[in-house]
């Protein structure tokens, strides 16, 4: 056990070693790695971000049954009582949202109260208000009820609110999407930047490697300080790009801050939990090592 932790500390030290002895090579390829590590945190930091913000929005939606104008006040609750009954498993709750009490509303809103004032009638309709209850088929099974509502006997229109919400679902959900396609291209420049380096450095060291292997060193032994060079590279990396992102986002926080406090509301940004950020770490190091050891296996054979 001690001779495989003597091996390993040996082969740590080499790559330790390698890094500091060609620090422009070095810190060129960690800032080309780190840099483009910090595109997907960034963009994973506005996506956790975001999430919070679309659960607090209630994405059960209301379907609004619009009554035929000049309908008397008792078709409403008829309507009503009829969709109640008939759809009992389909709807969470009904209510009615009679015509004086909609105009009373809107006249209580300064934006609307001196255009409403000018109105001798009431235009409009008494309203039933349907709420579904939440289900994996939410979106198509709104879309049927409303279909059949309109049907309805005195149902002039039907409005399917909260549709914005399922279009902002589907937005994050192409987001995830272009993120991991991100994460992938991302995974390829550090596979390419690893790569070259390991290359440059084994045909450096050609003949140091020659020399050991003639003294009778395995290519384990050959290989592990290229691997620990790929994996230390890779590590340091990733925390350099955790860096940048978190300095990165204050400016984004100041900018948000500014525009959804004219929407008054409050966004912050902020980095995805420890431990993605620490599994995002281990995930670029062991992509390193692999493409170390792809690397060195190429490029010692002689």
């Amino acid at each position: 056990m001690s001779r495989w932790l003597r091996q390993h500390r040996y082969a740590c030290l080499v790559a330790l070693r390698r890094l500091w002895s060609q620090p422009f090579s070095s810190l060129s390829n960690i800032l080309v790695i780190s840099l483009s590590l910090a595109i997907p945190i960034i963009a994973a930091s506005v996506l956790v971000s975001a999430q919070p913000v679309v659960r607090q929005i209630p994405v059960s939606p209301e379907v609004t049954l619009f009554l035929a104008p000049g309908s008397a006040p008792e078709k409403a609750t008829q309507l009503a009582k009829t969709v109640q009954e008939d759809y009992r498993s389909d709807v969470l709750r009904v209510r009615i949202v009679a015509r004086d009490q909609a105009m009373k509303t809107l006249k209580a809103n300064p934006a609307w109260a001196d255009a409403l004032s000018v109105l001798s009638t009431n235009p409009l309709p008494d309203a039933v208000v349907v709420t579904l209850p939440e289900s994996p088929e939410l979106s198509r099974q709104a879309s049927s009820l409303a279909q059949e509502w309109r049907q309805l006997e005195n149902v002039d229109s039907v409005q399917l609110d909260s549709e914005w919400v399922r279009r902002l679902e589907a937005i994050l959900g192409f987001v995830r999407i272009g993120l991991w396609l991100l994460a992938v291209g991302v995974a390829l420049v550090v596979l390419a930047t690893v790569f070259n380096t390991v290359r440059m450095q084994a045909l450096t060291q050609r003949e140091e490697i020659g020399v050991a292997r003639l003294v009778g060193a395995t290519e384990s032994f050959v290989r592990r300080p290229f691997l620990y060079l790929g994996a230390l590279t890779g590590i340091i990396a990733s925390l350099v790009a955790i860096a940048f992102s978190a300095l990165a986002l204050n400016p984004l926080n100041a900018a948000l801050a500014r525009l959804a406090n004219s929407y008054g509301t409050q966004v912050v940004l902020h980095l995805p939990e420890s431990l993605s950020l620490l599994l995002a770490v281990v995930v670029v190091a062991i992509l390193a090592a692999l493409s170390a050891r792809w690397s060195v296996t190429r490029n010692t054979r002689f």
